[in-house]
């Protein structure tokens, strides 16, 4: 995207070495403004190699390093990262947005863009759904000029997946077969973000739904593997109890556990968060293929 008026600004990016952040940075970057990657591994930062950057081993729930990072910045990027080893997720967003608040708040920061999701704000029993819910209502009492971007299911996290595709050929998840899903790339979450945070041109608070192309079932995503592959690769679907165990494998306690399966419950709703109508600016055009061709076949 051109620089709106030409002016250089100083984008301010959380978690910066995700696939979100990653790809704001390079983009904001190559527009030729100035950014501050925050993160808490400073050599996956510095990694990135992004021009006209500065890197910052900033923990994302620390309000006095967040705030000292933030200053001076014309717009900020802001999401909770992933985290599997706190006492709870809820407590872990918590800190992680008063963090945000305090940044907005202290340093006056003129234009914020954060990584919300589809059926935020909808119900007090959705794990992280609820979660960043509860982060666009503390922004908004902060923010002037806020959008919250709302996406579907990451098209990247079938890469957690990666080796049960390629190698046992089928991937997993406790939903349905035919349960549709709107999902996207982090790409275009990116492109979408990147452009809100150069554009000094708009006002208010606003939210945006980001869908991708199509709703598609679990049955169509393992028939666009195939193809893609050009491999039988089947989809499994397997019981909350089974998530639960793979949580706990990786270190989850039991209260991170249950936030994480009421999450995955919350998705597998056919009347719950992915069932939101589509309008058209919630159309993206990176599809399932091109993640496909582009991050596992490239990648192998």
């Amino acid at each position: 995207m051109i620089n709106q008026n030409n002016k250089i600004m100083k984008i301010v990016i959380g978690a910066a070495a995700g696939n979100v952040g990653s790809r704001i940075a390079k983009k904001v970057s190559a527009a030729n403004h100035s950014v501050a990657l925050l993160g808490n591994r400073l050599h996956a930062l510095e990694n990135l190699n992004i021009p006209n950057s500065s890197s910052y081993e900033v923990d994302m729930s620390d309000v006095e390093q967040v705030v000292t990072h933030t200053k001076g910045a014309d717009a900020l990027f802001w999401l909770v990262p992933p985290a599997l080893g706190v006492s709870s997720l809820k407590e872990w967003y918590d800190d992680v947005i008063a963090a945000g608040v305090a940044a907005i708040k202290e340093n006056k920061i003129p234009r914020v863009v954060v990584l919300s999701s589809l059926g935020a704000g909808a119900s007090d029993n959705l794990g992280t759904v609820t979660y960043v819910g509860n982060m666009e209502k503390a922004f908004k009492e902060v923010a002037s000029n806020v959008v919250f971007l709302r996406p579907g299911y990451f098209m990247e996290n079938f890469l957690l997946q990666k080796n049960d595709i390629l190698k046992n050929g089928y991937f997993s998840f406790p939903y349905a077969t035919d349960h549709d899903i709107p999902f996207v790339s982090a790409d275009d979450i990116g492109d979408m973000a990147a452009e809100y945070l150069m554009d000094a041109r708009w006002a208010g608070q606003w939210t945006r739904n980001i869908m991708g192309p199509s709703n598609i079932t679990l049955k169509e995503a393992a028939d666009i593997f195939s193809a893609e592959l050009q491999q039988e690769i089947v989809y499994k679907q397997v019981s909350y109890d089974e998530i639960k165990n793979q949580f706990a494998q990786f270190g989850a306690n039991d209260t991170v556990q249950k936030e994480l399966v009421e999450l995955y419950m919350a998705l597998g709703d056919p009347n719950g968060a992915y069932a939101t109508p589509r309008t058209f600016e919630a159309h993206t055009p990176t599809t399932l293929g091109d993640v496909i061709r582009n991050k596992f076949i490239s990648k192998k």
